[in-house]
């Protein structure tokens, strides 16, 4: 794990297998998403599953609302680099069906799926097999009788009842297995029934706010709810469910756990100043070409574009490799040490050949590699420096002067 010196404690839950994908107990954090192709179109459905596998992904979900796609499933399953899921809604004949077509976990809406006997008979069945299920309580299809208990609106302790008496159903067929969701597209009404149901129940939580809506504004809803769980130790496997191309759900799913320190880092951690007047290239643009030269890049390393080198190098020593920008050239450093010098429309190639030779043969290499310029860029850095600071001060944005503009006035 890159988790530096911080951690976060993890509340103790069981573990279950979802296919050979452990979820729970200790295991790491797994990413889900989901399928939005018809599950009978099998090449379809598989094209995507192995797209969102390569973007993250450790389970897909797919649907299986009618027999067309339980009979997909059978197809899909032997050939999907990833456990599948099969999502079930209304009727339990299609989780039968779902698991003779061997999918490795099922879903099930308790809201919907209502009479005691049908999720008695999915739960043996499940049993008989060694298949998990995920209980997934969905604050838009609560129960009617719990929505009246609880004075007409959906609450917290509404939707952790709903699980509870999933849970109560599948135990009287001694049927342990399971996983927990308590979903609201409202994040304080998630946050809050996650909390409570981690108190009352050590099964694993699948964490996610349903409806998150399209991004940005989606992607902020789903990160505020599940980062400030996963804060708290509360989670052990997560969905965005954005309305977007599901590809995006994966990324995002594992780059809030790379940046918690909660998977080891899969692809490039690309971090860039946010620009000031000291600024000598436009570093929107060349962040954003860097983010593109990188994308389908799997290097596990830090790397940093920052717009000058008067504060770059050392706001972003930290940073496995980066390049600070200065009177038309680029100054590389390797985890703080100034190794070249490149001409600024070489600034992002020359990231990605040094990204690619330190993933392939180590920092040591690399610091060898810089010997020859290692001085040389250097004092090219200390030179624009100086030159940086004696056009523009320390103060580039004049917010002193601004300061003292002020208290004049006063």
């Amino acid at each position: 794990m890159d988790a530096g010196s911080v951690t976060f404690p993890r509340a103790e839950t069981r573990q279950i297998m979802v296919g050979d994908v452990p979820v729970g107990g200790g295991a790491p954090i797994t990413v889900q998403s989901m399928t939005i192709t018809k599950t009978a179109d099998v090449e379809g459905t598989l094209q995507q599953i192995y797209a969102l596998a390569a973007a993250g992904a450790d389970i897909v979900r797919c649907t299986c609302n009618e027999p067309e796609a339980a009979e997909g499933l059978a197809r899909i399953v032997p050939r999907s680099p990833v456990p599948i899921v099969a999502d079930i809604h209304h009727q339990y004949l299609r989780a039968l069906e779902a698991l003779e077509a061997g999918v490795d976990c099922l879903r099930l809406n308790p809201g919907n799926i209502r009479k005691p006997a049908h999720i008695k008979a999915v739960a043996q069945e499940a049993k008989d097999r060694n298949v998990p299920i995920r209980i997934g309580v969905n604050g838009g299809s609560l129960d009617p009788a719990l929505y009246e208990k609880y004075g007409g609106r959906v609450t917290p302790e509404a939707m952790v009842e709903s699980a509870l008496q999933e849970i109560a159903y599948f135990e009287e067929v001694d049927f342990d297995l399971i996983k927990i969701s308590v979903k609201a597209s409202n994040v304080p009404l998630m946050i809050e029934a996650y909390r409570q149901l981690s108190e009352v129940t050590d099964y694993p939580l699948h964490l996610g706010v349903t409806e998150a809506g399209p991004p940005p504004q989606g992607i902020v809803k789903a990160t505020a709810g599940i980062a400030t769980l996963l804060a708290e130790g509360i989670g052990d496997t997560i969905r965005y469910s954005l309305t977007s191309d599901p590809v995006d759900e994966a990324r995002m799913g594992r780059t809030l756990l790379e940046s918690f320190g909660l998977r080891e880092r899969k692809n490039v951690d690309l971090i860039a100043c946010p620009s000031c007047g000291r600024a000598e290239i436009d570093v929107y643009e060349v962040a954003q070409q860097a983010q593109e030269a990188f994308a389908d890049r799997e290097i596990p390393l830090q790397v940093a574009v920052m717009g000058c080198v008067v504060n770059g190098p050392g706001e972003a020593r930290d940073a496995d490799l980066g390049i600070a920008a200065g009177n038309k050239r680029g100054h590389l450093f390797v985890r703080g040490t100034n190794v070249a010098v490149v001409p600024e429309d070489e600034m992002v190639p020359t990231l990605v050949e040094w990204a690619e030779y330190i993933n392939d043969n180590g920092f040591d290499a690399a610091m060898e590699r810089a010997k020859a310029t290692r001085d040389q860029a250097r004092r090219a850095a200390e030179e624009d420096r100086d030159r940086n600071l004696e056009a523009l001060g320390d103060d580039a944005n004049a917010s002193e002067q601004v300061v003292e503009l002020l208290r004049k006035r006063r």
